[in-house]
């Protein structure tokens, strides 16, 4: 080709490729900029997660350890319980015999004073 024959037109149209393509490569590079930090982001919740997740973990292990202990002194005192209340039970018949009982001879006694 000579300078004769020199097409502007085509050179506009090979500048106008070139800067398609450069805006292309532009895009494409923010792109993968954003993916980059949207990743990372993504990868940041996660260890947040596995960090709160092994915390929680922790914490119900520690708690059932708690509980198991306690079921022992829980189940003590139940037994307490139900035999405090069967004591409570008897020392009440007891007292109404009792009291039955002190009721008559005060009964008896007040029929012998006044000579009934």
């Amino acid at each position: 080709m000579s300078a004769s024959e020199f097409d502007p037109r085509m050179h506009q149209q090979m500048g106008e490729v070139l800067a398609g393509l450069r805006n292309l490569q532009d895009a494409f590079h923010r792109s993968e900029a954003k993916s980059d930090a949207s990743r990372a982001a993504m990868h940041a919740r996660m260890d947040q997660l596995v960090d709160r997740v092994g915390k929680v973990e922790g914490a119900v292990t520690a708690v059932t350890a708690d509980v198991s202990e306690m079921r022992p002194v829980t189940d003590d005192v139940k037994r307490w319980k139900l035999m405090g209340l069967g004591a409570l039970g008897v020392i009440g018949i007891g007292g109404m015999a009792m009291g039955v009982t002190f009721a008559e001879a005060i009964r008896r006694i007040a029929n012998v004073i006044t000579g009934h």
